[in-house]
């Protein structure tokens, strides 16, 4: 599964996706056939199962919060379990093809399809910039583990505030001495 193509991944996730969303629930044939295709591309794919809930946990609040709204709707009273089912199984599938396509090549297929290049171009710079967020996370923490000997929850609630207020400034000094490397080398 890692070798194919993004193109034929990415067009069976599309359909897999709008199918689950549009389709009604009584149409039960689709909704236990993806759900078993799902799995079996999970199985080919050598995905940890472990790995893939884990994921799927990391991700189930976006459900949840979307279940909740719509369980508190007056129409959406009975349909709370169908919105439950229809985001897990669109969720499944996109955690699916994202660990098994590298970012690059969906940006590539993006830009083979034409899609507005800002956009595009948007991503990418917010995939890079994540990971640059995530290590200058690490070595915050790392630094603040180094300096403090009480680990109380009232002490780390107190000092939240202040870590996130440094770890923005010293994202953005990050991102601006990486913008200005980039610049330097005819990026535009």
């Amino acid at each position: 599964m890692h070798r194919l193509s993004a193109r034929p991944k990415l067009g069976a996730a599309l359909v897999i996706i709008a199918g689950t969303v549009i389709l009604p629930i009584r149409w039960h044939a689709w909704f236990i056939t993806a759900a078993a295709m799902l799995v079996l591309t999970m199985g080919l794919s050598r995905l940890p199962l472990f790995f893939v809930l884990k994921r799927l946990l990391l991700l189930s609040p976006f459900v949840l919060g979307v279940v909740l709204i719509n369980a508190f709707q007056p129409a959406g009273r009975t349909n709370w379990l169908v919105v439950a089912v229809k985001s897990g199984l669109c969720l499944f599938t996109v955690v699916l093809v994202s660990n098994t396509t590298p970012f690059s090549q969906i940006l590539r297929v993006l830009r083979s399809l034409r899609g507005p290049a800002l956009l595009i171009t948007t991503m990418a710079l917010m995939h890079r910039y994540l990971f640059v967020l995530a290590d200058e996370t690490e070595r915050m923490r790392r630094a603040r583990a180094a300096r403090t000997f009480t680990r109380g929850r009232r002490f780390e609630w107190r000092t939240l505030a202040t870590v996130v207020g440094q770890l923005f400034i010293r994202a953005s000094e990050r991102a601006e001495r990486i913008y200005n490397a980039m610049c330097a080398r005819g990026w535009k």
